[in-house]
């Protein structure tokens, strides 16, 4: 990590001078208000810095009353008058000039808001760029701005109490995207300070652990080192005799994890009808399978560390989603009214008893060492602050004798387009209910140039592994010709107008520039159609963004034209670096929808 000031886990990020807000609500006299209220305020903030003396940054600025935005009227000139009078504070206590005392002002919310307009601090102030409290960066200095004394730091978040949801429990940071934006950070010269935000330590040690070693060596861990580090980490806490698989454990719950946090999950978040819901479930309790086969082998002394770090938030998990998929079930066969309506209600009971009990089981753990760790309510959220309660989901029973049974359904084979004898993978068949569906790092060809490498992103994303273009901080490309693109060979029974849909990581408009990151996709020899990723970004209202945070993707629909049946290449151009994509599907206008998309339909060879 850069050697100025270095890595924190927490931050009071809102507070002037090192001092609580809620501080003022026991001890402050008068309102929050520095247009009415100064004189408090500097006596207020002066006694914070003299008891400051042992902090190595000390932040300004001010925000509003409890951690909210100040009022529409709020001068910039206002703000950039409180600086300036904290900084004569932070002198005159010091005993030394302002700028000899590390300092940082958090563009936090929309603090960011205000320097976007045009409001400025010192040269020597850090500039504390923020997430979008959803591990999204929010904004980055452009690669061709100037340095500044005091530079930059990143302020990001491994949980957090908003919207669109409080999501607390459990850890829900897949590796792979920390790296991604953090190394985006680093690239972009963002080294004076890096924090994270914790709320609660002990369900986010291996993210913890990660976020400190990245930073303290950025050089050190590339994307491809991150399955190599899960299980030297997984060693150094269990032996290295179990350690891949641990490694893989731990991976794998936190992609399934951060598809959907699970503060957000409810019977309506997977597709029953296409069987979505049951590949979902089925997933995560194999996973939960091979996590139990393993803790039934390991050495005593390894056994409660185990189920705390790994076999615990997997069993919570599988457990929650099986019970919200029996919810499903439960108001399916209600509407239908189906005799196994009440058993499904009747499991969904159970499954929420049983949550309580694996809650238990942590709590009762080593005597009790852990006991309220796991407290956190995560069932029955009705907006984005979490219920006082636990409610289990409403279900529906059937009274008795009422009821038909359920009719038997068999899957129809489904259409599929032909691939010709000696085609090698990878290419893609359009399938009847799937359309072509890509997983974005099975290219069938790849065009690396004008200093621009291609390089997948292993496990990152919410179904496989994601693609993106290195360096970070290279120019925009003008696609066509030979610029950077990677393409995708398919065939299709079908033809005519299309819709392309391209899955990407919610990466954010951190330039904020006016049309956003950017890409482009052609199909064959067309003129590559030129589409904005997140122009519409807007972290500061609920718009646009809460679908992005909420589902972890920004999915992009753009039409094409296929001439005809048979082959076709489909080309997708960088135009801005930091776009990561996950997937792309072709539909025709058959595709059944789906929370994840279609499964993939890449061809396979008999030879392999």
């Amino acid at each position: 990590m850069a050697e100025k000031y270095g890595i924190v886990i927490g931050t009071s990020h809102h507070e002037p001078l090192m001092r609580a807000h809620d501080e003022w609500r026991r001890v402050g006299k008068g309102a929050w208000n520095y247009e009415t209220n100064s004189q408090q305020l500097r006596q207020f903030w002066r006694e914070g810095m003299k008891r400051a003396s042992n902090e190595k940054i000390v932040s300004i600025g001010m925000r509003g009353d409890g951690d909210e935005p100040m009022s529409r009227e709020t001068a910039t000139a206002l703000l950039e008058k409180i600086v300036e009078d904290q900084r004569k504070i932070i002198s005159e206590v010091t005993g030394k000039r302002a700028e000899e005392t590390p300092q940082l002002w958090a563009l936090y919310k929309e603090v960011q808001e205000y320097y976007d307009k045009g409001m400025r601090v010192p040269d020597d102030v850090t500039l504390l760029l923020c997430d979008d409290n959803w591990g999204n960066l929010r904004k980055l200095p452009s690669p061709k701005a100037g340095s500044r004394k005091g530079g930059y730091g990143i302020y990001y978040h491994f949980d957090y109490v908003g919207g669109p949801r409080n999501y607390k429990w459990l850890n829900t940071n897949p590796l792979p995207r920390i790296w991604e934006q953090m190394h985006l950070a680093w690239e972009h010269q963002v080294k004076s300070i890096w924090i994270v935000n914790v709320g609660d330590l002990k369900p986010m040690e291996f993210p913890i652990s990660f976020f400190l070693d990245y930073a303290w060596n950025p050089e050190r861990i590339g994307p491809d080192q991150l399955q190599t580090y899960t299980q030297e980490w997984a060693a150094a806490q269990f032996g290295k005799a179990d350690a891949s698989e641990i490694a893989f454990l731990l991976a794998r719950y936190a992609k399934y994890n951060a598809r959907r946090k699970p503060e957000l999950l409810d019977a309506k978040t997977y597709r029953l009808e296409n069987g979505e819901w049951e590949t979902v479930v089925t997933d995560y309790n194999d996973l939960l399978g091979r996590a139990e086969k393993l803790n039934a082998k390991l050495p005593t002394q390894y056994r409660d560390a185990f189920f705390q770090l790994v076999l615990h938030p997997i069993q919570a998990c599988a457990n929650l989603n099986e019970m919200y998929y029996q919810v499903a079930l439960n108001h399916q066969a209600y509407q239908q009214k189906w005799k196994e309506t009440n058993a499904y209600a009747e499991r969904v009971r159970e499954l929420y008893e049983k949550d309580s009990l694996i809650t238990q089981r942590y709590h009762q753990l080593n005597n009790g060492k852990w006991n309220h760790f796991m407290s956190q309510t995560h069932i029955g959220y009705t907006y984005w602050q979490q219920p006082e309660r636990q409610r289990m989901p409403q279900v529906f029973r059937l009274s008795d004798g009422e009821g038909s049974e359920k009719p038997f359904s068999q899957t129809a084979n489904s259409r599929q387009a032909t691939i010709p004898a000696g085609v090698k993978s990878p290419v893609f068949y359009q399938d009847e209910k799937r359309g072509v569906s890509i997983e974005a790092d099975h290219f069938t060809h790849v065009v690396h140039s004008n200093g621009v490498t291609w390089k997948v992103l292993l496990d990152h994303g919410r179904t496989g592994s994601a693609l993106t273009a290195f360096p970070v901080t290279g120019s925009e490309q003008s696609p066509g010709g030979n610029a950077p693109h990677v393409a995708y060979d398919i065939y299709t029974y079908a033809d005519g107008e299309a819709t392309i849909h391209a899955y990407f990581s919610p990466s954010l408009n951190f330039y904020g520039s006016e049309k956003g990151l950017q890409y482009a996709l052609s199909v064959d020899d067309q003129t590559p159609q030129l589409i904005s990723l997140n122009q519409e970004d807007k972290t500061s209202d609920r718009g646009v963004w809460n679908q992005w945070a909420a589902n972890n993707i920004i999915i992009k629909p753009s039409k094409h034209r296929f001439d005809k049946p048979g082959k076709h290449t489909i080309k997708f151009w960088l135009v801005s670096p930091g776009v990561v994509l996950q997937k792309l599907v072709v539909d025709f206008g058959n595709i059944e929808p789906s929370y994840l998309g279609p499964e993939e339909t890449r061809y396979e060879t008999s030879d392999k």
